[in-house]
């Protein structure tokens, strides 16, 4: 996944003026404020801290829930989604990566709590020509004091949940899911903590009525929580030479680690099974880890299956696995 060129011309823009080591050493402290699991959003309280983000997280952020619309797209074609609201929306990522994939977005609603964010949403979506982009809606308050009123086809908590104690969190999914016409979804770092709070957010809505597009073939128990794993899947971010810089990375690319769930009014057909872990491909067989209606499985498929095979070969971590020999990515 890269950005769009516009978007990246707007992010451009936006870091040229900070120093590249005052930039090195804001985005290491945003990864060491990450990775100690203190917020899925680390303080953003500098210009160094925001340059920073845009160059090492958004683009991650923006890989996961690009993702997500991708499968939302893939299993409910027939959703008529024209508008979005995004609670916690930080610089606007998720709406950003909405409008690649639904470019029939004309009206969007965005909620976040810091003005800084929400300044510097504005800059970058000055950059852009979408409508839904240009003419956003955008509202400073905190997400535990209310939502708007009206309500939307498509509604998004990307990276927001684990910022909140487990009640408020819980609170919020359900008034959410009041403010959506079609739509619910939740992204949340692919850490134990992150995945907890989906996994419970996942009962939460099963309870309300809600109808589970995607990741989860079921909605029984997850069989991955009950034996004490959690459920995640990866988005790839190429990186760029500054990246690679600031982050100290040799790779051109990095893993994004994100656990999600997407809920309907209405009902989709769910996926028969989901590739849960990184398919092994040995020499002559390839054995993939499923979860089913059933459980959780491992299949070996031989190269003597050539049809199965051929398609085995292509599968990846995240995607769906059909039964009866159709992956589907």
């Amino acid at each position: 996944m890269s950005l769009s060129s516009e978007l990246s011309r707007a992010i451009e823009q936006e870091i040229q003026s900070v120093d590249r080591a005052q930039l090195a050493r804001a985005a290491a402290e945003l990864t060491q404020h990450y990775r100690a699991g203190q917020s899925a959003r680390p303080a953003i309280t500098t210009q160094a801290h925001r340059a920073a983000y845009l160059t090492a997280r958004f683009p991650a952020t923006f890989a996961a829930n690009l993702q997500v619309f991708t499968e939302i797209q893939r299993l409910a074609p027939d959703a008529r989604i024209n508008s979005l609201l995004d609670l916690g929306a930080g610089p606007g990522t998720a709406l950003f990566a909405a409008i690649e994939i639904l470019p029939q977005l004309t009206h969007s609603t965005l909620v976040e709590a810091d003005r800084s964010f929400i300044e510097l949403a504005r800059r970058l979506s000055a950059h852009l020509s979408h409508p839904a982009v240009r003419e956003a809606k955008w509202i400073q308050r905190d997400v535990r004091n209310g939502l708007p009123g009206e309500a939307h086809d498509l509604v998004v908590i990307s990276y927001t949940l684990s910022e909140l104690q487990q009640t408020d969190a819980e609170k919020l999914v359900l008034q959410a899911w009041r403010c959506t016409k079609q739509l619910l979804v939740i992204i949340e770092p692919g850490t134990t903590r992150g995945f907890g709070f989906v996994h419970s957010v996942r009962a939460l809505m099963i309870g309300a009525g809600g109808h589970i597009v995607a990741p989860c073939p079921h909605a029984h128990e997850c069989p991955m929580a009950a034996a004490g794993d959690w459920c995640h899947f990866a988005a790839r971010v190429q990186r760029t030479s500054l990246h690679r810089q600031i982050k100290h990375g040799a790779l051109g690319h990095e893993d994004e680690k994100f656990s999600y769930v997407v809920f309907s009014r209405n009902f989709f057909p769910p996926v028969l099974s989901r590739i849960v872990r990184h398919p092994q491909k040995h020499s002559g067989h390839i054995q993939l880890t499923l979860c089913a209606a059933h459980g959780l499985e491992r299949t070996t498929i031989t190269k003597s299956q050539k049809d199965r095979y051929k398609l085995a070969r292509q599968a990846e971590w995240g995607g769906a696995w059909d039964e009866s020999s159709r992956a589907a990515q």
